[in-house]
């Protein structure tokens, strides 16, 4: 049972800790850190999508390059660190990390036949890594498939889902915001 920090509106933890499937059943706020990965090529940046996984939630859908919901106790870098290496099989280092913003989801919905009430603080990374696709070592439980997207083209696509994804657009924004200003 994955066990997380009951935050409050600034994703400061309160003490209280609520395990994740009560957290999502009862829309009680929580953390979790998200990373985008980068790398230049010729003219253009591309990012990493991650193609989610069939028994996940969004199943077959293009996604961030790597995220998840933060143990009790962690912080939000050691988090993404962490989910880095399960999913994608990358090490890195906290400093290879650039912080890019926070923001708050309030998604309500169905899941697997059950209410489905997400309250996430997020915060948001990216970093830049330069790996062919067949590089990565995905989690197969988690992670169907990786693909580089020039980043102006994976931006157009989600705002005229063009293609099969579940990606905010304003936090794909954040993303290339930061990645402009290195």
């Amino acid at each position: 049972m994955e066990i997380l920090d009951v935050v409050n509106e600034y994703g400061e933890p309160t003490g209280e800790t609520v395990d994740r499937e009560t957290a999502h059943l009862e829309g009680i706020r929580h953390r979790t850190s998200h990373l985008w990965i980068l790398r230049k090529r010729a003219e253009s940046t591309e990012i990493l999508l991650q193609k989610r996984a069939l028994i996940k939630s969004f199943p077959g859908c293009y996604d961030i390059s790597s995220a998840g919901h933060i143990p009790a106790g962690d912080g939000f870098r050691e988090s993404a660190i962490r989910e880095l290496k399960e999913e994608l099989g990358v090490t890195a280092n906290e400093s290879d990390l650039i912080y890019c913003g926070n923001k708050y989801i309030i998604w309500d919905d169905e899941f697997f036949g059950k209410p489905y009430h997400d309250r996430q603080y997020t915060r948001v990374f990216m970093m830049w890594l330069d790996l062919d696709e067949d590089e990565f070592t995905l989690q197969e439980e988690e992670v169907d498939r990786v693909l580089w997207m020039d980043l102006d083209l994976c931006i157009e696509g989600v705002k005229e889902n063009s293609f099969e994804n579940c990606i905010d657009i304003d936090e794909l924004m954040m993303v290339r915001r930061t990645a402009l200003l290195i």
